[in-house]
């Protein structure tokens, strides 16, 4: 089967940043793998069909270090030197020292105190106003720094941080500019560790300052960098969920009024908003190491695979009216956190954040509703594998 060609900007137009999914059907029609420019002057495949997504992203052959790249590459954009940039058995060791952390139990622990924040933030909203920055921002960032032990005061820069780091670096500029926020973030985490050395609390970064797997701890450079992608992915992520969910509930007026009436299926609706319209919209780069076919289409050596998850949630093959949102689907077999080793370790967070505060959103505010167009609304970073909304304007 041929792969079809698509153009580097296919991600980055402003029509993908609108619907990539209507995009994605037309491709889907064509076959589930077309061959891309992305990164420029790389081999590089896009994967858009659910079950062949899902097979790349546990397959061994796909690695996730740009050092099997066939095309010389900076690492650092792709978040070299994380966990995101690891195989096994580098990959096992780091997630291995964190994961404890982010279990199902641990995290539903989690619940009383992200209620009360979620409560406290609701409490001082009133009339017309930004939802993202007034609700869906604050509540992941200042659970997050909590759980870390890093001080929410200085959320401001975090988020300003992330948005640096989980835009496309495709200029020399954006790449100069990602480096130098890479810097001020590593400079401030540093102190942040200096001080847990001295003087270690119950927090999570204390714990991985103190954590040994076998006779190895973390080395400063490792430490620092889970740090930051436990920053960055552990509120980014959440945000997004929250926005892209209130406004599919917003748009499906008769899903948000059976979800009010029925928060007993909070669990079931989130995993279809996640489905639906997803945070994250592809997978971060997998590396082919050997020749190899996805749905018979050949992948030389060095090239790249692009999974995309969105595209998997919309696939007819595996989803019944898959362009419909329905709070009750069951099952849900949506690859929004991904697949296999590299599973999203901040899952059960994510979903308790966007049940809590999804939840107690549509109680507090039965006459929540949209204060502008659909159409007006806007996409940020565009071409990112990051989906979300540059603004929510809302009345409550």
């Amino acid at each position: 089967m041929p792969a079809g060609n698509l153009p580097a900007d296919f991600l980055f137009s402003e029509e993908f940043d609108r619907d990539p999914y209507a995009l994605y059907a037309e491709l889907r029609a064509e076959g589930p793998v077309h061959r891309i420019d992305f990164p420029p002057g790389a081999d590089a495949f896009l994967v858009v069909g659910h079950e062949h997504g899902h097979a790349a992203l546990n397959d061994p052959r796909l690695s996730k270090d740009t050092a099997h790249s066939s095309l010389p590459v900076d690492p650092a954009p792709y978040f070299g030197g994380t966990m995101l940039g690891m195989d096994p058995p580098d990959h096992t060791r780091l997630r291995g020292l964190v994961a404890k952390a982010f279990t199902p139990r641990r995290v539903e622990a989690l619940r009383p105190r992200v209620q009360q924040i979620t409560d406290d933030l609701l409490d001082g909203l009133s009339g017309s106003l930004d939802l993202l920055e007034a609700f869906a921002v604050p509540l992941p960032v200042q659970v997050i720094c909590e759980l870390l032990g890093v001080p929410s005061r200085d959320r401001a820069d975090f988020r300003a941080w992330t948005t640096v780091m989980t835009a496309p670096a495709t200029t020399g500029e954006a790449l100069e500019r990602r480096r130098e926020v890479a810097g001020l973030f590593t400079g401030y985490l540093a102190g942040v560790v200096a001080e847990r050395r001295a003087r270690p609390q119950d927090d999570l970064i204390s714990g991985m300052v103190q954590a040994r797997d076998g006779d190895a701890a973390l080395t400063d450079p490792e430490l620092l960098n889970t740090i930051a992608l436990l920053l960055i992915a552990g509120h980014d992520t959440t945000v997004n969920l929250i926005g892209n969910g209130v406004l599919a509930l917003l748009r499906a007026p008769g899903q948000l009024e059976l979800l009010r009436s029925r928060p007993d299926l909070l669990p079931s609706a989130v995993e279809e908003l996640l489905r639906f319209d997803g945070p994250i919209e592809r997978a971060s780069q997998r590396i082919a190491v050997e020749d190899m076919e996805i749905a018979g289409v050949r992948i030389p050596r060095g090239a790249w695979v692009h999974v995309s998850l969105g595209a998997a949630g919309r696939d007819p093959a595996v989803f019944d009216a898959p362009d419909r949102l329905d709070v009750t689907r069951a099952p849900n077999r949506h690859v929004a956190f991904g697949h296999g080793p590299h599973f999203c370790l901040g899952a059960p967070l994510a979903r308790l954040e966007g049940q809590v505060a999804i939840g107690a959103l549509l109680a507090r505010f039965p006459d929540l509703a949209l204060a502008v167009p659909p159409s007006e609304l806007r996409r940020h970073r565009q071409g990112s594998i990051v989906r979300g909304l540059v603004t929510l304007p809302v009345r409550l």
